[in-house]
């Protein structure tokens, strides 16, 4: 029997996306629920809305109040935390890689680590370099998966992603869909592997 999957739509530069990203793969696997890996770019999806940053810097009491409740949830799922000394940073080649390995088996250990370096060892996940480190510290081919990410394909299906965030009404990350419902944040994540169980409904 095929076991119902929820769509993971997240970003590298995401605080909260960081939360989700290291607990979905367990939480989903104990649901028996498969995870579809959408990594995709904020920053248009913002400008659309008429933000040229993150809300968190431009409203600094929310910024203020972000940090010091993501520290508390760092700490209530023992996750490794420490304040970047650039927010956002660069998501960008990040998310190109994890484009290449979205239907990949190490997707999701590469997006683990790469909100790791972000989020809990303030390393610059913008860089080539560091990206590299990232891939070849699991074992993988990083000189091949970053030549397919610089690739025009990948570029262009980043962007191909990015628009289809905005055409389904995203507007911020973590957010997970379950057919035609969306839950927005890390929060919600058990909502929505809960959803993804509930046996079909029949037809209003």
């Amino acid at each position: 029997m095929q076991r119902p999957v929820v769509e993971f739509w997240f970003e590298f530069a995401s605080t909260y996306s960081y939360l989700a990203v290291m607990r979905i793969e367990q939480a989903a696997d104990e649901a028996g629920v498969d995870v579809a890996w959408r990594p995709f770019l904020l920053g248009p999806v913002f400008l659309a809305l008429g933000w040229n940053d993150s809300p968190f810097n431009i409203y600094p009491p929310k910024g203020r109040y972000m940090w010091r409740d993501l520290a508390r949830l760092a700490d209530k799922y023992r996750l490794p935390f420490r304040m970047p000394s650039r927010f956002p940073r660069n998501g960008l080649l990040a998310a190109r890689v994890a484009l290449v390995g979205e239907t990949e088996t190490w997707v999701a250990a590469f997006a683990r680590a790469a909100m790791k370096a972000n989020f809990a060892e303030d390393r610059e996940i913008g860089e080539p370099g560091v990206i590299r480190q990232i891939l070849q510290a699991q074992g993988l081919p990083a000189e091949d998966i970053m030549a397919r990410a610089q690739s025009e394909d990948i570029k262009a299906a980043l962007r191909r992603q990015t628009e289809r965030a905005a055409e389904l009404g995203l507007f911020g990350a973590p957010s997970f869909r379950v057919g035609d419902e969306l839950f927005w944040g890390n929060d919600r994540l058990e909502d929505a592997l809960a959803w993804a169980r509930r046996p079909p409904q029949p037809a209003a």
